[in-house]
């Protein structure tokens, strides 16, 4: 692994104590001898930012800080425009679930990452496209999921999933899910998903509160691209409202005869690791899996 030298840094824009955060990484990286380039938009009122370089868009780095918890490291990756760049992450979020640090680690940590110690972590991503007869409406990669929803009003929708052209079945159902094995922990586990491990090759569909017990989450391979299709479904309000939502970050209506198109086509999101693989103990951590109940 090489040594890093030029590193961009991002931060969480509400977080608390930034400032404070970002000078204990500043002074790890002044005595390695990084040459630092600062987020312009999240840091440029940061006292510890003074003097330093700042970009609006990421740029020729060799590595990516994110500091922060899952939602400002999936709202950097979308930034990105250099995939090549890899990505170490320091939580400052709720569960941090893709953060490889902590804040208390930096000072004794950090360095040996940027002597290149660490390994890199290979994450697939879905691309994702929304047609409305020909036309494109939205499209983009998602590192965890696009989730097919219904809106305001508590209404099934209608959801024709095909694979490959070949018909799956009709979700009637408050949403859909498709998900990476990455995006397996998140909201797809929440609705009732399995975890995958993110090594696998695989995209995952999960419908939300399905009206149907036999509609269960499947598994299915990532070289299958898989379309959804808004059924027309009336109440007395008019058409059910329909959103297309990627990563939590892309916020999209969708209209009946809408076609959403999921597949895999080798874009990869790469993270700074401290050793080949840290997931089981990352589920055990950070979302308590297997642990015993007690009194």
């Amino acid at each position: 692994m090489k040594r890093f030298r030029r590193i961009g840094i991002t931060v969480k824009s509400d977080m608390e104590e930034r400032d404070a955060v970002l000078s204990s990484v500043l002074d790890v990286l002044e005595q390695e001898k990084c040459e630092v380039c600062i987020d312009e938009k999240r840091c440029q009122d940061l006292p510890s930012a003074r003097g330093i370089s700042m970009f609006a868009c990421e740029e020729d780095f060799d590595l990516l800080l994110v500091v922060g918890g899952d939602g400002t490291i999936l709202r950097a990756i979308r930034e990105l425009k250099d995939f090549s760049i890899p990505i170490l992450s320091i939580n400052r979020g709720a569960v941090g679930f893709l953060a490889e640090l902590t804040e208390e680690e930096v000072p004794h940590l950090l360095a040996p990452f940027l002597r290149g110690e660490g390994v890199l972590d290979e994450r697939r991503m879905l691309y994702v496209q929304a047609f409305r007869d020909t036309q494109e409406v939205v499209s983009g990669y998602v590192l965890n999921e696009a989730v097919i929803a219904q809106g305001s009003i508590a209404r099934l929708v209608e959801l024709h999933a095909t694979i490959n052209g070949e018909n799956l079945t009709t979700f009637r159902a408050d949403g859909l899910i498709l998900s990476t094995p990455t995006g397996s922990t998140a909201y797809s586990l929440a609705a009732g998903g399995p975890i995958v491990h993110p090594s696998l090759q695989a995209t995952i569909l999960t419908p939300i509160n399905s009206h149907s017990f036999s509609q269960k989450p499947i598994v299915i391979p990532e070289h299958q691209t898989v379309e959804v299709e808004v059924l027309p479904r009336m109440n007395k309000f008019g058409d059910i409202e329909v959103s297309l939502t990627l990563d939590g970050q892309i916020y999209t209506k969708l209209q009946r005869n809408d076609r959403v198109r999921a597949s895999v086509n080798g874009r990869t999101v790469k993270f700074l690791r401290r050793k080949q693989d840290t997931f089981y103990g990352t589920i055990r951590t950070k979302l308590g899996w297997g642990e015993t109940l007690r009194d």
